[in-house]
């Protein structure tokens, strides 16, 4: 069968996935199985995805939905239909002032949160990678994380549930009316559901166990206290479908009831000499009041030693050592004040080896919270090539908490695992432990079986604890569901999958699973590649960064798919050269290279400097020799380019101001290498520049470096002055002695070299400005200020492609960006005139990647009554110039973003890099310019 082509009556073909690099990419998520699906598919409407149910039906094809697959535990891949929500699927509205909010399963918990914030508002499931998982994933594994605990998981905080059954019959639990109709239209599931509950309610024995299980984290099987917390049928229903892991069907949209974000919190890391001494203080800190207490072992805290600040720490504590995060948290700084209060109060029964200290600075309680959030893909990081990171989650009886620590360590010594960790929810007694495990052996296949065994039995039998307490059962422990439960409630769990989904095609072998062994089947290859590969575990936190998400590939598949070209080719397969073939435009070219991936990477990998490197692969000798030859003539080149856009211009303004658009569009299908142009070019010169720059006088001198790209298109849409002329406006307005070298045409960061892998040409270029900045700065008397931020950034870090006779001068400048003078050289001291009344920012990727943000905000708000910064804004994917050759990536990465802002009027529009406020000005339609126009204005 041709299932591209019986796809086609469902789906245009735009939205149905069958090419090689799709399917093997799409194969893993964030858990350690590998299954290659037969197609993804893209739906955009609850039409289709009944229609799909049907084509799955019909043709007996395994269906699994799947939204931001950053599930652990094998639930989200699938080797039949793939059905990917996260590129729809994202609506979401706020209601009843912020206390509910509804929202679809293909938007992240953090754009939700975010959306909240200004309500005081957040859901209440908050797992570790809430900035990556989307809401389909939350719900459907019933999530839950540091502050949640029980009370506040999907279970408890969805309001209504709207679904569809593998059947394609549809049903909300917000319309009255779908209560009767359940039972109308699907009678012998409504009666059976019926019929469950009374044989529950009727049993003692499984009552109280129910009732026992639920009163911590459980996520294993399905969720049968909707028997007991629930009579109509289709709230059993509802509720049954959280944390059922798309084995009953598909959940199209959630009303949850929110929780307060409580907008004061005091935050401390507390040490402790031993894991039992850390988990004896854990009742205590409860009953002060702590929000959150979050358990480290020795092993954990080591896991993240590579960041900084981590070694200070771990120099106090013994080998033994293990921490508590602890937050407490409340509306007023009175109330979180009474809750440390009482911390001090019962300081006696926590035995901590060193004082604890608070924090309420926002930038080192994120600290402290990376830590945490980070030890997971830590581990992964550091593991031995070609071995996996497993994540096991379980919950046991707090006050039995260190007993059980203490076990699993002896299991850990028993089956070798010499570097596991430990971490988790204290507060819960719920821990995670991870271990790295190869399964290239059969004899480690079965290290690691005997190893899960016994730990089911330790977990089961010794603790009476959940084998799952929030990740999902997954694959993983579908063969010990009915260990942990029971034969009774297994059989009432078996028999709802399959009541609801008789054919057994929805999500198959997740949660129930008669394969005993299912745990040690389809386990994934991680094959030692490369430097950046080998370090990445494929969590997916990465992902939502990245600006060619929605095109093509995210970070996380692109180092999937080198580990399967390293597969095949080492196997001889044919299929090495077609993977390769695709993905020198959806591995390479549509990558942006922003390096925005290692932001929200726990372990810092740069997919975006992997990608240049395997550029200058690809790149033969006459290509780099031609890019050498460019950046050694660059004045020349920078004249061309001048002449080339004055020239396209003077077409425009003959023939219609579309003309180049068109005519560019038209080559760039016969040749795709013809960037396309924009509109938004206008050429400038630095002549005025000049002449104003030579009038400016006064006690500070600073060095003035416009960027290749503001010398030949820093002109204004608005006709205003051009950038360096409104640099030099400043200056004069402020009596800096500001000072244009004579010089500088020719002069270049080398950014346009090293995005495309020239790394010859970026190192002459490097090499040549830093010289010059070192001549025009009087051997780094005076700082030197450069107008487009990313341009800042590349220079600032060149450092390691200098001679080492420029890395000496290098060290002795003061490299500012245009956002370091504003603050530090115009805004002090000035008087501010003219406020704008509203103004909406685009903080470009650098001030992401250096920390700027919060400076650029803040010099905005003293410019601006109210100041938006979009929670959408993201890297806009023009990297430079790249957007001028693929203007399908720029298209697709400013959409969301665009969106938002088209959605509301402002005063102003304002970044810090051109090409970005281009790429911006031409998504919205709103005309995008620098901060310092802005700024110009208000003096």
């Amino acid at each position: 069968m041709n299932i591209e082509e019986k796809l086609q009556s469902i789906l245009p073909p735009e939205r149905i996935l069958t090419k090689l690099i799709d399917l093997v990419t799409y194969a893993s998520d964030a858990g350690f199985y590998h299954l290659k699906p037969k197609a993804v598919v893209n739906p955009v409407s609850e039409e289709e995805i009944r229609k799909l149910l049907k084509f799955s039906h019909d043709h007996n094809i395994p269906l699994t939905f799947r939204a931001a697959g950053t599930s652990l535990s094998g639930q989200s891949i699938t080797d039949g239909l793939l059905v990917d929500l996260s590129k729809n699927w994202n609506a979401i509205k706020i209601e009843d002032g912020g206390n509910t909010v509804r929202v679809q399963p293909g938007i992240t918990g953090g754009i939700v949160n975010a959306l909240l914030k200004k309500y005081g508002r957040k859901i209440g499931p908050d797992p570790a990678s809430i900035n990556s998982a989307m809401i389909g994933g939350i719900i459907s594994n019933n999530a839950s994380g540091m502050c949640c605990g029980v009370a506040r998981n999907s279970y408890h905080t969805v309001k209504y549930l709207r679904f569809i059954l593998p059947s394609g019959a549809t049903f909300s639990t917000e319309n009255p009316e779908d209560y009767n109709r359940f039972e109308q239209e699907c009678p012998e599931l409504a009666a059976q559901l019926s019929s469950w509950r009374n044989e529950i309610l009727n049993d003692p024995a499984m009552f109280e166990l129910i009732r026992h299980k639920y009163k911590t984290k459980n996520t294993v099987g399905y969720a049968v206290n909707a028997f007991i917390d629930y009579e109509k049928p289709l709230d059993i229903m509802a509720r049954l479908m959280i944390g059922a892991e798309g084995t009953l069907g598909f959940i199209s949209e959630a009303v949850f009831e929110t929780v307060p974000d409580y907008p004061v919190k005091e935050t401390s890391l507390m040490c402790f000499n031993d894991i039992q001494k850390a988990c004896s203080a854990i009742e205590a800190l409860t009953s002060s009041g702590a929000e959150t207490i979050e358990l480290m072992d020795n092993a954990s805290l080591r896991s993240v030693e590579h960041l900084k600040g981590i070694p200070e720490l771990l120099a106090q504590l013994p080998a033994t050592g293990a921490a508590l995060l602890v937050e407490y948290q409340g509306y007023t700084k009175e109330e979180v004040a009474a809750k440390t209060a009482r911390f001090y109060e019962l300081q006696a029964q926590i035995p901590l080896a060193i004082p604890a200290t608070f924090t309420n600075d926002p930038k080192e309680q994120a600290f402290l919270w990376k830590i945490r959030k980070g030890m997971f893909p830590s581990v992964g990081a550091v593991r031995k090539n070609g071995t996996t990171v497993i994540l096991e989650d379980i919950a046991v009886p707090v006050l039995q908490l260190g007993d059980a620590i203490v076990d699993l360590q002896q299991l850990f010594r028993k089956y070798g695992y010499e570097n596991a960790i430990i971490f988790g929810h204290a507060k819960d007694g719920n821990i995670h432990f991870v271990v790295t495990q190869s399964f290239d052996l059969a004899s480690e296949v079965e290290r690691y079986d005997n190893f899960i065994r016994e730990v089911v039995t330790l977990v089961v039998g010794k603790y009476k604890g959940a084998l799952k307490a929030e990740h999902g059962t997954g694959r993983n422990m579908a063969p010990f569901v009915e260990t942990e439960w029971g034969a009774d409630i297994y059989r009432i769990m078996k028999s709802v999958k399959d009541k609801v989904d008789p054919l057994g095609v929805v999500n198959p072998g997740v949660i129930i699973n008669a394969d005993k062994e299912a745990h040690i089947r389809n386990l994934k290859d991680l094959p030692g590649v490369e430097e950046e590969v080998d370090k990445c575990m494929e969590c997916g936190f990465c992902e939502y960064k990245c600006p060619s998400r929605n095109l093509t590939m995210t970070p996380r598949r692109r180092i999937v798919a080198r580990r399967e070209l390293s597969r095949l080719k080492a196997a001889g397969d044919k299929a090495y050269n077609e993977l390769l073939e695709q993905y020198q435009y959806e591995g390479l070219s549509t990558c942006a290279v922003d390096g925005l991936c290692a932001e929200a990477c726990p372990v810092d990998i740069n997919t975006g400097t992997l990608v240049k490197r395997l550029r200058n692969e690809n790149h033969n000798g006459f290509a780099n020799t031609l890019a050498l030859t460019v950046a050694r003539n660059f004045p020349a080149t920078e004249g061309l380019v001048k002449i080339a856009l004055g020239t396209a211009t003077g077409i425009n303004k003959v023939f219609g101001k579309n003309t180049l658009v068109k005519l560019t569009g038209s080559l760039k299908k016969v040749a795709p290498a013809i960037p396309l142009w924009s509109n938004q070019i206008v050429p400038s010169s630095l002549q005025q520049a000049r002449k104003d720059a030579a009038r400016t006088q006064g006690a500070q001198t600073v060095i003035y470096f416009p960027t290749c790209i503001n010398r030949t298109m820093g002109g204004s849409k608005e006709h205003k002055k051009s950038l360096p002329e409104t640099m030099v406006s400043l200056a004069l307005k402020r009596d800096i002695r500001l000072i244009i070298p004579p010089d500088i045409n020719g002069a270049c960061c080398g950014q346009i070299f090293s995005s495309k892998g020239f790394p010859k040409a970026f190192e002459h270029t490097a090499d040549q400005t830093i010289h010059k900045l070192w001549e025009w700065t009087q051997e780094g008397k005076y700082p030197v200020v450069i107008d487009i931020s990313s341009c800042t950034y590349t220079l600032k870090h060149a450092r390691a492609q200098l001679s080492a006779g420029n890395k000496a001068k290098f060290d002795k400048l003061t490299i500012l960006d245009s956002i370091d003078f504003i603050s530090d050289y115009i805004l002090p001291g000035a008087t501010i005139k003219n406020r704008k009344q509203h103004v909406v920012l685009h903080p470009v990727c650098t001030l992401q990647k250096t920390g700027q943000e919060d400076q650029f905000l803040k010099i905005a708000r003293q410019l601006s009554e109210e100041v938006t910064v979009p929670v959408h804004a993201g890297c806009c994917g023009m990297a430079g110039d790249r957007g001028f050759l693929f203007p399908e990536l720029t298209h697709s990465a400013t959409l969301p973003e665009a969106t938002e802002v088209k959605s509301c009027s402002y005063d102003g529009y304002y970044s810090s890099s051109k090409t970005c406020e281009m790429a911006l000005s031409e998504a919205t339609g709103r005309n995008y310019e620098s901060i310092v126009y802005l700024l110009e204005e208000c003096l």
